[in-house]
């Protein structure tokens, strides 16, 4: 994920500080890996220099620390739109760990079939945790879940597929 592009789609919902802006970035996309202060700042520094956001001035926190409010500007906004209706290529990179480490298994003569096993019994694993998860979910949580479950089915595909050819595929790597 563009987490550049994403804070300034957060930002285009109004003037904000940048404690907010991590708290809403959190809340919808870093359930399982939340965005470091560092990083924040340092993104909003990159959208200003870059002429996307504007640094509106500091305000006093409740006893705390002076804040900063940063707000998009018309270029942010245009740089918004064009990330969103850009669409994004699937998968640009064909070669998956999964794939290569079947392939050296085939090389090196080890079971490739326990290898699929192992992943494919990682997967289930992994598509019951989030079935899990969804179970009074908002929808939002839902919705991320029901995206990572479409790619591991697609995956499961793959390992059942390649399972029922690795006998081909083992005739083809070692004849190559």
């Amino acid at each position: 994920m563009d987490k550049a592009q994403t804070l300034l789609g957060l930002l285009g919902t109004g003037p904000t500080h940048g404690y907010d802006l991590k708290a809403d970035y959190d809340r919808f996309f870093g359930t399982r890996k939340p965005l470091a202060f560092g990083q924040v700042y340092a993104t909003l520094a990159r959208l200003i220099r870059d002429g996307l956001i504007l640094a509106l001035g500091e305000s006093s926190g409740d006893g705390g620390p002076d804040r900063k409010s940063y707000q998009i500007t018309p270029a942010g906004r245009t740089r918004v739109e064009e990330w969103m209706f850009t669409p994004e290529t699937p998968e640009p990179d064909l070669q998956s760990n999964l794939f290569a480490k079947t392939i050296i298994a085939l090389l090196l003569n080890a079971d490739a079939d326990r290898l699929l096993d192992l992943q494919r019994a990682e997967h289930l694993a992994r598509m019951r945790v989030l079935t899990r998860e969804k179970q009074g979910a908002d929808l939002a949580t839902v919705l991320m879940c029901d995206h990572a479950l479409f790619h591991i089915e697609a995956d499961l595909r793959w390992i059942e597929l390649t399972s029922a050819r690795l006998g081909e595929l083992r005739g083809q790597v070692r004849g190559a």
